[in-house]
């Protein structure tokens, strides 16, 4: 294990550490809502009960990095982002959510498909871009479970109110803390390894299984040792 990459991932640690001091404790998807003080635009940091940091240091680790508002002009707001993966209160399917609408979702969503067993005329249409209102309405049990295990993560965010677009300060963060947490590069000496109980090892995207993070953009690069000093001043 290079001792460099150990203590670029503690420095990252200590980092978030601040953030959520900075913003008053981990919060879950489950006690949140869109009448809260959220900032317009952000990163955020998912942690996962049950995945236990084991070589940087303690505590939970980090499962999942995002934002929102990318593209050109994109006008989503960080709590409409984190809303699709919170999925839906009421309405005609309370409890579900749409996996179309978030790719975290999905990824969680074929992890339980392929842990659980669950049955085709339920499982059969997951992913893809669209689906009808039958094939929406035999899934919602499925997404019930996804809401379910997403809602009960408890997470934390960083403002970061730059402007959409390719060069985006809030894209650059975003990568370089997957590219940095990631294991996809790291076969033979992981860090923080991720448990054989964590449900991520059963998802379909053989990158979230190697990086062990719920993402799979990213999880292949090298991350740029500067970005910590950003990330520190962004703080």
């Amino acid at each position: 294990m290079d001792n460099s990459d150990i203590r670029h991932v503690q420095k990252f640690y200590e980092l978030l550490d601040s953030i959520e001091t900075k913003i008053g404790g981990k919060r879950t998807l489950a006690n949140c809502d869109g009448y809260m003080s959220w900032p317009k635009r952000g990163v955020y940091f998912f942690f996962e009960p049950g995945e236990e940091r084991s070589t940087s240091g303690n505590g939970l680790r980090c499962v999942r990095v995002g934002t929102h508002a990318i593209s050109k002009n994109s006008k989503t707001k960080l709590w409409n982002r984190l809303s699709q993966h919170q999925g839906t209160i009421r309405g005609e399917n309370p409890g579900g959510g749409n996996h179309r609408g978030s790719v975290f979702r999905e990824h969680v969503g074929t992890a339980l498909i392929n842990r659980d067993k669950w049955p085709d005329e339920i499982s059969g249409n997951w992913g893809g871009s669209n689906a009808p209102k039958e094939i929406k309405m035999r899934e919602w049990p499925l997404e019930r479970k996804v809401s379910d295990h997403i809602r009960s993560m408890p997470f934390i965010w960083l403002e970061i109110d730059d402007e959409p677009g390719p060069n985006s300060l809030r894209g650059y963060i975003e990568r370089n803390s997957i590219a940095l947490l990631s294991n996809y590069q790291r076969d033979n000496n992981p860090i923080d390894p991720l448990s054989s109980s964590w449900l991520g090892n059963w998802a379909e995207h053989p990158d979230v299984r190697k990086s062990g993070l719920w993402n799979a953009n990213h999880v292949d690069e090298d991350f740029n040792e500067e970005y910590l000093t950003v990330l520190e001043s962004l703080i």
